[in-house]
């Protein structure tokens, strides 16, 4: 795998794929929102998805990856910090807010940053239709938040707070998006980063999650926590693994944009899974999401 991706790495087909990955990642992640956000507290099924991502990719890390080297620990160490602070926002927003409000303005504030990001870091540059893209994403996805957050009835007290850690977390989001993307394309073969982060920044919220099933007074069932914690644990890979090779071979700013698409199939996901209502407005918000996107793309 990772000779495919080196043998297609700054050609055509490099920026097709890193195209069809940020596509797959935009799904994937609203799965793995939805599979954090359901029937279970949140900080419990972090901490399940995260176990069960310490389960498979430690032997994946050790035994069929090359290991880090150098200053590749200290990039696995600054994204291990980062990610910690951004599943904590992630955990209190979901705590706090219905999953069809938050989940957007999580996504929104985290493209333009990237962008941003990502011609400091990385020199990339936009062209005019692709900024005309990238507002016409944001307006549909913070329209879509708007909408949300006027017709929630569930939760309104706790709402306001919920959408301040929504747009730190999205901030994070940025953060870590970039920084990824450096520490995938620093590293020889890029699966080395991609499992060793993994695998690294899996062990943190098991913990927090066994302290806070200890001191519940009636405890969910522990097997279907699991298996929701092992479907997200795949889904991860799916979802950041797809993201980070597209950083790869593609655009660091591009990828990320087209990843925001990730509020359409969560509304879907909130309304097939979570029994979420969703009418011809916010059809027409997702639609402009979808539009933007093939913006950014057409304009490149």
């Amino acid at each position: 795998m990772s000779d495919w991706v080196l043998s297609i790495e700054g050609t055509p087909a490099g920026a097709q794929a890193a195209l069809v990955l940020a596509l797959v990642a935009a799904f994937l992640h609203a799965v793995f929102g939805a599979l954090q956000k359901g029937r279970h507290d949140p900080w419990l099924s972090r901490g399940a998805i995260d176990f069960s991502l310490t389960l498979i990719s430690m032997p994946v890390a050790l035994f069929l990856v090359p290991w880090p080297e150098g200053h590749v620990w200290l990039l696995l160490l600054g994204s291990v910090v980062i990610h910690f602070v951004y599943k904590l926002g992630q955990a209190l927003a979901y705590a706090r807010g219905a999953y069809t409000v938050v989940y957007p303005v999580v996504r929104g504030t985290g493209p333009l940053f990237t962008v941003i990001g990502a011609w400091i870091v990385f020199g990339e540059s936009f062209a005019p239709l692709q900024w005309f893209g990238v507002a016409v994403l944001l307006a549909g996805i913070f329209g879509l938040a708007i909408y949300n957050l006027i017709h929630v009835e569930v939760g309104r007290d706790t709402l306001v707070p919920a959408l301040w850690l929504a747009v730190f977390t999205g901030a994070l989001v940025a953060l870590y998006t970039t920084w990824d993307a450096y520490g995938v394309r620093a590293t020889a073969n890029p699966f080395t980063f991609l499992m060793w982060f993994f695998f690294l920044s899996s062990l943190d919220f098991p913990v927090i999650a066994a302290l806070r099933l200890r001191n519940m007074a009636y405890p969910p069932p522990l097997k279907p926590l699991f298996l929701r914690g092992m479907a997200g644990a795949f889904t991860a890979w799916g979802s950041f693994g797809s993201i980070m090779i597209a950083t790869r071979l593609g655009q660091v700013g591009e990828a990320a944009v087209l990843r925001e698409t990730s509020p359409v199939f969560a509304a879907l996901v909130g309304w097939l899974v979570l029994r979420e209502t969703v009418g011809p407005r916010r059809i027409a918000l997702m639609t402009m999401i979808a539009a933007g996107a093939v913006l950014v793309e057409l304009g490149g």
